[in-house]
């Protein structure tokens, strides 16, 4: 079992970083191929909607990483400490409008990349937790 832990400035151009160090880190615990793919789309998606979040309420704030397995699978941690996220009750095209992009839509997204996502809210923040399987660890 190993554990990765970011913290970065909340800017567009760690998200790069974010996406690399995350897909390391599930090569390393031995994600299927078919899923790294997700896994880089999703923890784009999840760290661009905490560095806007952050951009706003949070500028001097790190946005925090965490990239965990065990034999459960692979379990990716993005917190921001932005407002809280409402729950997703909305259909995607219900989100989607002229303006900018709404933090809730990137949640509507990560859910259609994503079939385990538990999303956490409170005062200080918002945890978006990804997780994948794993394939059973030689004994």
């Amino acid at each position: 079992m190993a554990t990765v832990e970011l913290l970065l400035s909340p800017l567009p151009v760690h998200v790069r970083t974010a996406r690399l160090v995350g897909v390391a880190a599930a090569r390393r615990a031995g994600l299927d191929d078919d899923y790294v793919a997700d896994l880089r789309l999703a923890l784009g998606e999840a760290c661009t909607r905490a560095v806007a979040l952050h951009s706003e309420h949070a500028p001097d704030t790190p946005v925090r990483i965490v990239v965990r397995d065990d034999p459960g699978g692979l379990t990716v941690e993005v917190t921001d400490h932005g407002p809280p996220a409402t729950p997703l009750t909305a259909d995607i095209g219900d989100l989607l409008g002229d303006d900018d992009v709404d933090p809730q839509v990137a949640l509507a997204v990560l859910s259609g990349l994503v079939d385990d996502v538990e999303i956490t809210s409170g005062e200080d923040g918002t945890t978006v937790a990804l997780r994948w399987p794993l394939p059973p660890r030689p004994v």
